[in-house]
């Protein structure tokens, strides 16, 4: 079930929502114009391979293809049994602050992540598990954090070929919000 945090982007930042209520979590992002949808989890995708997990999946992708216009989807993940150096690298890649010149869709089949998404002065983190399709609008400042111990297989949604392309802004705040491992524990 989606968990949204929401906190100040300053030198302290003050945590100023924490909810699981999904209305609510909808309304602040709408208010964002992030969408959350959530779709019926298929059991047992888990380690499936790519091609299953898009088979499973094969109606809801052909919809949100056939209504946002995108031409490449694909399957990400990233599990426990990777080894350490591979799951620090990615981690550190996407822990950065940046934006996209596309939409970030994503649709969490297994696993969890946090989108952290940088809007007016707040950081709304978004824990997403399976079931979860959240569409982050393009140049939404954002970063993602999928812990020490990744584990999330999702499917990712884009309108260029040419996949994830990310434009980093250097900014340091994600070293300021409390990270995905200190959010699960919370909960």
């Amino acid at each position: 079930m989606t968990y949204l945090t929401v906190y100040t982007d300053g030198p302290a930042p003050e945590t100023l929502l924490r909810t699981d209520d999904q209305a609510e979590i909808a309304t602040s992002l709408k208010e964002i114009g992030v969408r959350l949808r959530h779709w019926e989890i298929v059991d047992g995708l888990d380690g499936a391979s790519s091609d299953d997990v898009l088979a499973a999946y094969r109606d809801q992708v052909a919809a949100v293809v056939a209504e946002e216009g995108y031409t490449f989807v694909d399957v990400a993940r990233l599990g426990p049994d990777a080894p350490a150096d591979v799951a620090a690298a990615a981690r550190a890649k996407f822990l950065n602050e940046h934006t996209h010149d596309d939409d970030e869709v994503r649709f969490f089949v297994a696993g969890s992540g946090i989108f952290y998404l940088h809007v007016d002065g707040k950081v709304h983190a978004v824990f997403c598990e399976p079931g979860d399709l959240l569409s982050v609008p393009k140049q939404t400042t954002h970063w993602f954090d999928m812990g020490t111990r990744p584990h999330f297989t999702a499917i990712r949604f884009f309108h260029d070929d040419d996949g994830w392309i990310g434009d980093f802004t250097g900014d340091d705040i994600a070293s300021r919000i409390p990270d995905y491992d200190t959010i699960a524990a919370g909960r």
